[in-house]
Order: structure tokens, then sequence, then C-alpha cells
């Protein structure tokens, strides 16, 4: 006996089992609670703190209201506590599952954002995020969220480069970093990456849009995160909540916001007398002629929006569906974009640590009238007649160099079926999860998330016989593409979070994950489709050329795999950290240099909860912060690291054979473009929370640039990409929110403002190079600049050395600044040459937004803007490039101030001047403008009705209102010029006559895409 006591291994296994039956003993007398915590709006309450009066059981509600906590068997009371709430006591009584609604403390509710993997009070958050709710995305009624949130978010830019209904927008966060590699923020959809469209998601399925900016803050997200995360969370049903059934729709007409300033009759033929007699009308021309092209094809166009939704909840989980559908039809004729939408999500506790659900988002979209170009239309002369003497519409009209095919508002309808494009798009994005909260640790769970990603497209297009061209027996013309993508991601979470003592606040994260995505596209064309009716489809019988081209066929496997660790602590709501290591390894790149781990990390301190700030009540919250991180780049084509070969035909005696050649030279050491980043703010709260902010500074560098690398044509190939050259990214943002009324005597008034300006610059490129004068990138200017003549005036009657500068040039020709030496005696050594030429930058000094809402009792008025300072803005319109300002009477004009002996002080040179080809000498300078607006995006009225009325019929939230969209335009150079909404509508190589390099495509334009509009939409909510 005691040598059995004496041994102390017995005695190591004696306590072991001692020790295990006590915590057996310990967890038998505990009890599992679940439930909801909701708002004073029945919204659930992410991050509010949940735990036993007695001191035994803690813990956090999840992102949708939630939490499940293990407490002592006999406790009866649950303390709930929010920042900005009124802190309750729930009586359990017995309960297991519970349901908990609290009352607003201050004026100014705090945010709760989601932050990549979880969520956080916004006083608690240490990384750059900007966050905006669903409702306010739907003040502005838009086909989808990019168009929403312009001038909303600092530091974030959305800029328009399609103006047909249906396009969205390119997304900037902080600036451009990469020449080559994309520069496209990752979006993420209900915590799974997105591989669709941002078109593709239902602004009225959206709960909370969450922007992650600085790399401390995107770093979770590793290389996809690069350029920036927007995180899509989309509405959830609250669990304990009875059925509701809602309903959202808008509806109204849309009309053109401005026409294009073409000259009319009259101001043609003067145009044409002032050339000298360059251009004589033509047999259908006459002076007495006065056709508008443009009132003969443009017609009122619609936009409507339907969505109806169900939701609610058991005690035990919830769940959510939405059908929409968006009709967006366009003020050309057949141009229009539907979709159709359903989404769902189900969310189910199985016992008391298995909770599993799932979110579908599902739509189908189509997209017509893309062919329907206006350049055609801009272009005809206004003094030629488009009838017949019987009054029947003419098929073409001769202009003095060329017939011209002509079409009205008639024509295009009339061909629908026999001139058309279409794209019709389907998309399915699922995440199913699975989550285990590990018995007897508290706040320790697993969770593993499942998405699957399907989108596929079909684009067809088929021009009849004749159609479009001169020549009525012009063959018919068809083509067809199809891509299809597929996505899969896995993600293994655990996460541990934990109130200790009540001021420790800890969220530990850990993360593996992998990724793949396939692409398949195909492409084929044809000629003399044998009958109309066939359309785009069976091209197989075409009686002509069936072109399949391997430049439009292509198929890609690529994949990322993951592993992740951040830990985020919290002292007494006073010094946070968060700390960040992620390690990514691609596929694209090369073997040996696939895998980088990066580190981030951020603190913060809550210098008000500091105890000398006691005497200082004006000061509600006041944060510092500061961050470092870094992230990379891999967003290059498949394949780069292994070359790329082309295809060229040719006859091997009376044989058709296929040649193949090297296009892109392999890089075995290819690896990743990284980027760091410093960021600093201050997030500030005053005067009872009536007026609160944020200021931030940012300063990222990028090396090793994944660039396409020009090779000379000596070598027989023309690029190989490799890791070259650097960047650099800086700027500031300030956003200001206000409550300057509050419901004094029925009257509540609130505004913001938020505004942003960035600075890139190129710091060095391949090989040493300071310039890249194909692309436009030179070393120390921005990345995105004009490289062209600077003009400065026009040529006048008596100004010195025309002749030497201008050789052969005449009075009120473009003049443009010379850069060279001068003689003793003031006379220029040398003509204007290319070495003139001047690097423009086009970033604007500072832009964003402001919003502001006045309410009375039940009425609501909101207003929201977007601005922009500095800048330039290029308009093909104007210049060379578009073909509609060549100041010679050849085709219709652009109606300018030009130049003539009576009228000197004009902008515009003398027409029928001296040339370069068809245009103006520097006639591409005319295209330039300065880029500053201010556009009121957004009115809005609406009235509640009052829940007193509305509860005697049933019925929950009755809300009507009128909205008018882009309704006009301020203070902008280019709008008082043209008339014409200032915001760019075309990427560079696109509705021009003579498209620039394909690298220069990156530079936005207005060129002659569909017109803006304005739309007067009324619109309804209701639930009951």
């Amino acid at each position: 006996m005691t040598r059995f006591l004496l041994n102390p291994y017995r005695k190591e296994w004696i306590l072991t089992m001692f020790s295990l039956l006590l915590c057996l003993s310990t967890f038998a007398q505990t009890k599992s609670i679940s439930g909801t915590v909701l708002d004073d709006q029945n919204q659930p309450l992410p991050g509010a703190s949940v735990k036993a009066k007695s001191g035994t059981g803690s813990a956090s509600t999840d992102v949708e209201g939630r939490f499940r906590l293990n407490v002592q068997a006999n406790e009866q009371t649950l303390v709930v506590s929010f920042v900005g709430f009124n802190t309750q006591e729930v009586r359990i009584a017995g309960q297991t599952t519970v349901t908990v609604r609290m009352a607003a403390d201050s004026k100014v509710l705090e945010d709760v954002v989601v932050v990549g993997y979880g969520t956080q009070r916004a006083e608690a958050v240490t990384g750059s995020v900007a966050s905006i709710r669903g409702d306010a995305i739907r003040d502005v009624p838009s086909a989808n969220i990019s168009q929403a949130l312009q001038g909303r978010l600092p530091g974030v830019e959305f800029s328009q480069t399609s103006s047909q209904p249906g396009a969205a927008m390119q997304i900037r966060i902080r600036g451009t970093r990469s020449l080559t590699a994309s520069n496209d923020p990752l979006v993420v959809l209900d915590g799974i990456p997105f591989a669709g469209s941002i078109a593709d998601i239902n602004p009225n399925d959206i709960k909370s849009v969450d922007i992650l900016k600085d790399a401390s803050a995107t770093a979770i997200y590793g290389s996809r995160g690069a350029n920036g995360v927007i995180l899509v969370t989309t509405n959830k049903g609250i669990t304990g909540q009875k059925a509701k059934l809602s309903y959202n729709g808008f509806a109204g007409p849309k009309s053109i916001f401005a026409r294009y300033p073409m000259m009319n009759g009259p101001e043609f033929v003067e145009l044409r007398k002032a050339a000298g007699g360059v251009f004589t009308n033509s047999l259908d021309e006459a002076d007495d002629v006065d056709t508008d092209w443009q009132d003969l094809l443009y017609k009122t166009g619609m936009m409507m929006s339907h969505d109806v939704g169900v939701s609610g909840g058991t005690e035990q989980g919830s769940y959510n569906f939405n059908v929409g559908y968006l009709e967006d039809e366009g003020v050309v004729p057949t141009q229009q974009y539907r979709r159709f939408s359903l989404r769902g999500s189900l969310d189910q506790n199985i016992g008391q640590y298995f909770r599993v659900g799932f979110n579908t988002n599902n739509n189908f979209n189509i997209t017509d009238g893309a062919n329907v170009g206006l350049y055609g239309v801009l272009s005809a002369s206004p003094i030629a007649n488009p009838y017949n003497e019987d009054g029947s519409w003419k098929r073409i009209i001769r202009m003095p160099r060329d017939d011209q095919w002509i079409y009205s508002r008639e024509i295009v309808e009339d061909l629908k079926d026999t001139w058309l494009t279409q794209n019709r798009a389907y998309g399915s994005y699922n995440t199913l999860y699975g989550e285990f909260k590990v018995p007897g640790v508290d706040g320790l769970k697993y969770r593993a998330n499942v998405g699957l990603n399907y989108r596929q497209s079909n684009n067809g297009s088929f021009v009849g016989r004749g159609i479009t061209s001169a020549n009525p027996e012009t063959e018919s013309s068809a083509s067809i593409s199809n891509a299809l993508t597929t996505d899969w991601t896995i993600e293994n979470l655990l996460t541990y979070d934990r109130t200790i003592a009540e001021k420790h606040q800890i969220n530990v994260v850990g993360l593996y994950s992998a990724s793949q995505n396939r692409y398949n596209r195909s492409a084929t064309s044809a000629r003399d489709i044998p009958n109309e009716a066939f359309q785009f489809y069976n091209l197989g019988s075409a009686a002509g050329e069936i072109t399949v081209s391997p430049e439009d066929n292509g198929y890609t496997v690529s994949g990322l795999m993951s592993w992740m660790g951040r830990v985020m602590y919290s002292y007494d709501n006073r010094y946070m950290i968060s700390a960040t290591l992620r390690s990514d390894g691609s596929s694209r790149l090369a073997p040996g240099h696939k895998w980088h781990t990066y580190p981030a990390v951020s603190v913060g301190w809550n210098i008000s909860k500091e105890s000398f700030m006691e005497s200082v009540p004006a000061i509600n919250m006041l944060k510092l912060r500061a961050g470092y991180g870094q992230t990379s780049n891999q967003s290059i084509a498949p394949y780069a690291t292994l070359g790329r070969l082309g295809t060229r035909p040719y006859n091997f005696g009376n044989e058709y054979s296929t040649g193949y050649y090297v296009t892109e030279l392999p890089n075995p050491d290819l690896g990743w473009e990284y980027s760091t980043t410093w960021n600093y703010g201050l997030d500030f709260s005053l005067f009872d929370s009536r007026l609160s902010g944020t200021v931030e500074y940012y300063q990222t560098k990028t090396h090793d640039l994944l660039l396409g690398v020009g090779l000379p044509p000596t070598s027989g190939v023309g690029s190989y990409t490799a890791n070259v050259g650097k960047t650099e990214n800086k700027g500031i943002e300030l956003s200001l929110n206000g409550v300057i009324l509050d419901n004094v005597n029925g009257w509540t008034w609130e505004a913001g403002v938020n505004l942003y300006a960035n600075r890139n610059k190129l710091v060095s490129l391949a090989s040493g190079s300071t310039e890249d004068r194909t692309n436009w990138w030179f070393v120390g200017h921005p990345i995105d600049v004009i490289f062209d003549y600077e003009k400065t005036g026009l040529w006048q009657e008596g100004d010195p050395h025309r002749e030497v500068l201008e050789p052969g040039g005449n009075v009120g020709m473009i003049k443009v600044k010379y850069t060279g030496g001068y003689k003793e005696d003031g006379t220029p050594l040398r003509a204007i040459n290319s070495d003139d030429m001047q690097i423009m930058s086009i970033e604007p000094k500072f832009q964003g937004g402001f919003n502001t809402r006045v309410a009375y009792k039940g009425f609501d008025l909101t207003a929201i803007a977007a601005f922009k300072k500095g800048g330039i803005l290029n308009s093909t319109l104007y210049s060379s490039s578009g073909y509609l300002n060549m100041m010679s009477g050849r085709r219709g004009n652009v109606k300018v101030d030009y130049w003539t002996p009576e009228n000197t002080d004009a902008n515009y040179p003398k027409p029928g001047g001296i040339a370069s080809g068809d245009n103006p000498k520097y006639g591409s300078t005319l295209g330039y403008f300065d880029a500053s607006y201010l556009k009121i995006r957004t009115i809005s009225l609406g009235y509640n009705f009052s829940q007193n009325m509305l509860k005697s019929v049933g019925v929950d939230r009755l809300r009507v209102y009128f909205t008018a969209q882009n309704p006009f335009v301020l203070f902008s150079p280019y709008h008082k010029e043209s008339g014409m909404d200032p915001e760019t509508n075309s990427l560079a190589t696109e509705n021009v006559a003579v498209a620039y390099s394909q690298n220069l495509r990156r530079l936005l334009t207005i060129g002659t895409n569909s017109p803006s509009t304005r739309s007067y939409l009324l619109g309804v909510n209701l639930t009951f």
C-alpha cells in the first residue's frame, strides 16, 4: 500500500483521473444558452457582449447577431452590452433560447464592420476600413452597386467605362499600382471570393459593404487582396422572428442628359464656307436642309426594378429568400439590360455545438444592342436629306468623299432581328458552411467554408446582308463566343474569441484554404449566312468563310493555396493590436518562386478612454492608429512563365498547314509583385457624437512589377513577362459626418462629406530605362499621363517666329509649346518637332463626394453628389482620334468656336487650315479639358407612413419616394463647353475612329458611346 501511494507514476495517474472527473462534473453542471441580439430596428447586432451575471460564461455575437455560451446550471441572468446601447439584464427563467432587443443610448450608434473572417466594432478597428450600410446604398436606385457607391467612400474611385445599360464601373482603391497586371480589387461575397462581375449582385440583397484599403486590413486575403478588398454581406433572416414579406420596387423614364453638341445645318454651311471650299455639297446635300440625326435616333428609355423577399426564423435557425427583376432600357434603340436574380440563405443550429448553412446567389442577365454605335449618326452631314421625294427613307446618303449607310430609330427597331448583338450570362455563386463550437472551451470554434461558383456567358452578333454597308450586296456576317468559368474555394478556419476579466478581448483566427479557377473560351465567326433566320446560330452552315481564330479561343487553369494566422487583441478598449501572417502559393508563377510569406501589423490607441480625457466632455471618441503590411500580386495570365506560341497558316505545296512560332519567351524566374504600405489614421467623434470623422495618410511602394518587357525586332520575339520596375502611391483621405439638427421641433438634418487625394509615381522601369514612349510610361511621373503636344493658343497675325516654328503654317492654326533653344536675337533654333511633346498628368488634385438628409416627421429629402478637382479629361469627340472635329466640312462637325478673321480670340483653329492627315495639325490637343466637376447624382424625396396607421392593416413598413438621378452638373469646364456629362464613358481603344495602342486602353475617355441619361423614378418599400 505504501509503495502504491509513493509510486510517482501512479500518483500522477490518480491526479489526472481526479482532474478529469472534476471537469466532467463541472461540465455536467452547465447548460447551453443560445439566442439573438437585435437593435431597436430589429436588425442583428454583431459583436455584442453576452455573459452570465455570475461571471462564468461569456460570448460575442456573430455577424447575424447570434450567440451561444455555456453557463452554470443555476444561472438566472445574462448581461448584454454593446457600445451605443443601454446594457440589459435578461432573465433566463429556464429558457435555452432568448431574443434580446437593445435600446439605443446615444445619438449616433457605433457601427460594426466586417474585417474579413470576422467582425469588429468600429471603435476597435486598427486597419483602414470604409463601410456603408445597404440602406444607404439603396438611396441611389441603380442597376449595380458600383453606380450606387460612386462618391460615397474616401479613397475608392468608381470610374465609368461605358454608358450603356448594365455596364459596371472600373474600381480603383487608393490608385493604380501595377502597370500590366490587374489593378482590380478582390470582391468577397458572404465570405467567399467572388468569381463573377460586380454587376451580378442585386443591390436590394445587400446588408453592408465594407472596403479594406490598407495592407494591414487586406493581408488576411493575401495576394488576392493586393488591390484592396470589397466585402459584400447580404441580408440574413433573424432567429425567432415570424415570417415577413417585403417588396421593393421602382420604375420611371430615362431621358438624355445632353445630346452630343454637333453643328446644325446653317452652322455647318458656315463652316464649309470658312474652310474655303475644301468640300462642296454632294448630290444629297443642300444648304437649306437641317437634319437632326440624333433626334431621329434617340427614344425615351425606361428603368424598373422589382424585388420580393421573405425572411424569418425559428428558435434554432433563420432564413431569407429573395427574387428580383431589373430592366434598364436605354435611349438608343434595342439597347437594354435585364437581370433575373434569385438569392437565398439558410442558417440552422443542430444541437448545442453545430451550425450549418448556405448562401446562394443566382442571376441570369441579358444585354442587347451593343452593336448600335453613334459615330455614323454624329458624323452624318446635317445638310443631307435622309428622305426620298416620296417620303421613304434613303438607304445611303452621298457625302463629298464617301457614301454612308444611315439609320434612324425606326430603322434600328425594324432591323432588331437582322442587326443585333446579345450577351447572355448565367452565374451561380454558392457558399456552404459548417461550424462546430468546441465544448468546454468558450469562444473556440471550427468552421469549414466551401464556395462553388459557376458563370457561363454566350455572346452572339449578326449583321444581315448590306446592313451598315454602302454596298447593298455586302455579305452577311455572324460571330459567336462562349465562356465558362468554374471556381471553387475550400477554407478551414479555427477561431478563438474571448473576453477575459471584462478587459482583455482576444480574437485569434487560423486559416488554411485552397482554390482553383478554370476558364474556357471558344469563338467562331462566319460570312454569308444562308438564311437570316439563323442569326448567329448554326454557323457551320455558312456559305462563306468560317474562322476559328486561336487568339479568341483558350483554356486556363490556375490555383492558389494559402495559410494564414491573425491575432486581434484589445485591452480595456484602449490599446489595440492586430497582427497577421499570410503565406500564398500560386500556380501562375515559376517553380521556386511560387510561395511567399508576408506580415501585417496595426495598432490603435483609444485616447478618449484614458482617465485624463474625462475632463474633456466635448470629445466622445479619439483614436490614433497606425499600420504596416505587405501584400503581393500574381494577377497575370496563367502560363506566362512558360512562354507562348502563335499560329500562322501557310500553303505547303498543295496542302494547307499551320505553323507555330514563339510570341513570348518563357521566364523561369518569374515571381511575385510586392507592395508594402504604411497607414496612419485618426478617428474622432465630438460634441455628444454630433460630429464624427476620420483622417488618414498612406504610402504604398510596389516593386518587382509584373511587366511585359518588349524586345527588339531582331530578337524575333515580341516580349516576355518579368519582375521589373517600381511604383509608389501616397495620399490623404478625409471623411466627416455631422448631425446638424437632431429632432428640433420635428426637424432632423444630417450631412457628410469625404475627399481624398492620391499621388502615384513610376519609380523605375526595366534595365534602368527612364521612359517607354509607346506606352506613355515615364520615370518620375504618374502611371497615367498624356504624352502629347501642349496647346498654348492659336497663331495670330503679327506673332513672331511662326515661319520658323511652323514652316508653311497659317494664321489661326494651333500653337503648341516650344521647348528648344533660341538664338541671341530671340529667334528659335528649330521648328516644332517630337522633342516638344509634354508629359501631362491626368490625376485630379482631389476628389470625393457629399451627402445630406433633411427629415421632418414622416418626410425626408436626400441629396448625394460627387466632385473632382483638376486633372485632364480626354474627350475624343473633340480630338483627332474622334474624326468629328476635322474642321474641313467633310463630315458632321462638333459645334465649336473656331477662328476667323472676325473672331480671333476663338479656342479652335481656322477651318481648312494646315492639316495632319484628315485633321488639323496638333488636333489631338483639342480634346484635353480640365476634368473638374461637381455633379448631383441623386435627389430623393420620400415619405414614411406612421407605424400607428400601418399596424391597423397589418403592415410593418411603408415608404414611397421619388428620385431624380443625374439631375444636373455644376462647375465643370467640359460641361460648360459641351453641355454634356463630364464623366468618362469609354476606354481609350473604344468608340474612336483611330484607336490608341492596346496598353493605352487603360486611359478613360469620353467617346461616342451611348449618351449619358437622366432618370425620374417612383419607388415603394413595403414590409408586412
